[in-house]
């Protein structure tokens, strides 16, 4: 095992627990906010509780592979005890006044890449002033 880690190294570790992690994601939207069902339990993002939403993009690597991920702006504080959302929280260094450094992210990539534009529609219907 020492091996095994030694050769696939922290981040490699790390990447792989962030995969496992989703693996048991599921999202649904519906007009009060966000359901999130997780292997670690269940949470509810209100949708009055979000100061935005944005349809993240970076590219990675020397071919330029884009990595999507949808990004919640909550306009206040993540709960450190839920279970759910906190595993999914990111920090930013550039931030507007008045509202936190974290937010929520989904990444959307690889199975979940067909699921992407569905839940961009569907935010975009239920709240389409985030």
């Amino acid at each position: 095992m020492a091996l095994l880690f030694a050769t696939i190294g922290y981040s490699g570790v790390k990447a792989f627990h962030s995969a496992l992690s989703l693996h048991h994601l599921a999202v649904s939207i519906y007009d009060a906010g966000l359901w999130l069902r997780a292997r670690n339990g269940e949470s509810v993002i209100r949708r009055d509780t979000l100061a935005g939403v944005a349809v993240h993009w970076s590219e990675t690597g020397n071919q330029g592979v884009r990595q999507y991920s949808i990004k919640l702006r909550p306009s206040g504080p993540i709960d450190r005890d839920d279970p759910v959302l906190w595993v999914r929280s990111w920090s930013v260094t550039k931030n507007p006044p008045g509202l936190p450094r974290l937010r929520h992210r989904f990444p959307t990539n690889g199975e979940y890449a067909r699921y992407r534009e569905p839940l961009v529609e569907a935010i975009r219907q239920h709240a389409p002033h985030l």
